[in-house]
């Protein structure tokens, strides 16, 4: 248990938040710090064909150690973490044996994680909690999954009764702004199939996510001096907000769930001759994912219209699509995980994605890859903690799908 704390501390106290403005790839010079730690890393505990591209992807092989045929499968994780809140100078904090009461993130500012709020804490009574500091994320999401796959490999190297045969495992750059798969080699990786280990809570096993869309609207207005602006001036920021009333009100991401779609406004910027909008658009159903971006344009249309000249202009771009059509026809990759984790006692959490994954672009690059979780909670903020149990069953669950892969390849 200590080493896998140490593995985890170890990267999260590497700075490697991606930046969605950036176009170069990787979108930040700093994911390379961790990409150089983990081939090294790799290197020393034993693992062949480390590999760093000119990408920032990690690759390495554990080759098989049985003298028959077994499918070739993956692991995968991301190296980057979100640009929604900041991962400079990172302090995780433990709480050993918790207690299930509220944690004192940090007393100076008042930040407190409650199970009153967060009701999934209660889930970890008893265990080791590892938490931020109030001031930062954490970045379980997704050094979790790296832990838990760097871990696993170690595991099997020194413990070579365990069948298996070959792994490939991969870290890649810029999961977090959709860009993780875009130079993902899925030739060079030559596995079967794979697995990223990038969900949440224990248990959680999905092979559906969104079909997505990022969408950005541009208002334009007209400014003129205030105190002679009737019949002349156009706030762009008032049509705006007609624009963004005019969208279904309920269908946000705060009054969603399960299968549910939403329009999200995450970026808004502006002034009275021009504002700026950007939404994500999601829905697990293909119909329903482009009845949304019709309404979404037709909002805009409407209010052309109304003024009778073009203030509202959108733009609509497809960034992935739900994994299930590629998993379904290989649902035996989903078995395999589901049965992995019921030999360790965890009860298996089939569901949709209310997200995306490197998974979803993989498969459909003809790499099949559900998602599995990886253990931590409240991704992308202050709140995120994960325990250091779930870390290791993870870890169990990576050496458990090796087995049970090799022993049905014998069959």
């Amino acid at each position: 248990m200590q080493k896998i704390i140490d593995r985890f501390v170890k990267y999260v106290t590497v700075d490697t938040q991606s930046d969605p403005n950036n176009s170069a790839f990787p979108s930040t010079d700093k994911q390379w710090d961790l990409a150089r730690i983990l081939v090294d890393e790799l290197k020393e505990i034993g693992m062949d064909d480390v590999t760093l591209d000119e990408n920032c992807y990690v690759m390495a092989t554990l080759p098989s150690n049985v003298d028959y045929e077994v499918p070739t499968i993956g692991f995968i994780a991301h190296i980057d973490t979100s640009p929604d809140f900041t991962a400079v100078n990172v302090k995780p904090q433990f709480h050993q044996n918790y207690d299930g009461k509220d944690i004192v993130l940090n007393e100076t500012e008042n930040i407190v994680l409650s199970p009153s709020y967060f009701e999934d804490l209660l889930l970890y009574k008893g265990q080791t909690l590892i938490t931020t500091n109030g001031t930062t994320l954490l970045g379980a999401d997704d050094k979790a999954g790296i832990t838990e796959i760097v871990s696993a490999m170690e595991y099997l190297i020194q413990n070579p009764e365990i069948k298996h045969g070959k792994i490939r495992i991969c870290f890649t750059p810029d999961e977090e702004v959709g860009k993780g798969a875009h130079m993902f080699d899925v030739d060079k990786f030559g596995a079967d199939w794979a697995y990223t280990m990038d969900g949440s809570q224990v248990g959680e096993l999905e092979y559906e996510n969104f079909n997505a869309a990022g969408a950005k609207v541009i208002v334009q207005g007209k400014i003129v001096h205030p105190g002679y602006a009737k019949g002349k001036m156009i706030n762009s920021m008032l049509i705006a907000n007609e624009f963004i009333s005019s969208l279904p009100q309920d269908e946000i991401p705060q009054e969603t769930e399960g299968y549910e779609g939403f329009y999200h406004l995450y970026s808004l910027k502006g002034e009275v001759e021009k504002t700026e909008l950007q939404y994500i658009i999601r829905d697990h159903d293909m119909t329903l994912f482009e009845k949304r971006k019709k309404v979404f344009q037709a909002a805009a249309d409407a209010i052309n219209k109304k003024w009778g000249a073009t203030l509202v202009q959108v733009e609509i771009n497809d960034q992935y699509y739900n994994m299930r059509e590629k998993i379904e026809p290989v649902m035996h990759i989903v078995d395999i995980a589901e049965e992995a984790m019921k030999q360790l006692s965890i009860k298996p959490i089939i569901k949709a994605i209310r997200g995306g994954t490197d998974g979803s672009q993989l498969s459909y690059k003809g790499l099949p890859c559900p998602n599995i979780f990886a253990g931590g909670h409240n991704f992308h903020g202050r709140y995120e903690y994960i325990a250091a149990e779930s870390i290791q069953l993870a870890t169990s669950v990576i050496i458990n799908i090796a087995k049970i892969t090799a022993e049905r390849a014998k069959k």
